[in-house]
């Protein structure tokens, strides 16, 4: 007896079937709409502009009239302190330089009066070594000598001639002293000259290291008397 074999049924499809089976699917898309119906994002909202938050972050064209006068404002106090700190500056520079850089300045006049009674025999006969002796000013309640006020005055006479005097104190390893000092710039001058320059050491005569009057007596010179002052 013979096997036998089924062969499977083929299907036979049909134009139309076929067409109906190979056609293509599209999705279905929708444009997002456009035109008179588009939303625009909102603005944020800034921070008004006052004269204690304006950085400068916002153009002038979008102030407002209250917000420009408050940056007008602003600008003007930050002018005015860069002013301020300016004059200042300047006033300090010019202090520094009349009281201690400046040739004639009173601290440069001080020193220099010390170094001549450092250098004074006679002085240093009452004082004692050089390089032992102190000058301050006034006693204060400091401790620190240099801490203590040189006691200057300056002024100008009818003559237009200027005068500095000052007073301040040694202190020796032998004793202590006093020191007095006038000197004078008479117009057209740049430099003072000494009208004199004394030191006191109680129990002993005065020292001079300068003298007007004296030195011109040796010269032969009289100095001059206007309104009770002598002028050399």
């Amino acid at each position: 007896m013979k096997p036998t074999t089924s062969v499977p049924a083929i299907r036979t499809l049909t134009k139309s079937a076929l067409a109906r089976t190979a056609r293509p699917v599209f999705a279905r898309s929708f444009a997002a709409p456009t035109g008179l119906g588009t939303t625009a994002t909102p603005k944020a909202k800034r921070r008004s502009v006052t004269p204690f938050n304006d950085t400068g972050f916002v153009p002038w064209s979008e102030l407002s009239g209250a917000e420009k006068a408050a940056r007008a404002t602003q600008q003007s106090y930050n002018f005015g302190m860069v002013i301020v700190g300016l004059v200042c500056t300047g006033g300090v520079a010019y202090f520094l330089w009349t009281d201690v850089f400046s040739p004639e300045s009173k601290t440069n006049q001080f020193n220099r009066a010390v170094n001549m009674i450092k250098k004074d025999y006679r002085c240093l006969e009452l004082l004692g070594d050089a390089n032992k002796i102190q000058a301050h000013g006034d006693e204060t309640f400091n401790k620190w000598r240099r801490a203590r006020p040189i006691t200057s005055t300056e002024t100008m006479d009818a003559q237009g001639n200027q005068h500095l005097k000052m007073h301040f104190y040694v202190e020796g390893p032998l004793a202590n002293g006093v020191v007095q000092c006038h000197m004078v710039k008479h117009p057209g001058q740049s430099d003072y000259e000494y009208k004199y320059l004394f030191v006191d050491v109680k129990g002993h005569e005065r020292i001079y290291l300068e003298n007007a009057d004296t030195a011109a007596a040796r010269s032969g010179k009289k100095p001059v008397t206007f309104f009770g002052v002598k002028w050399g």
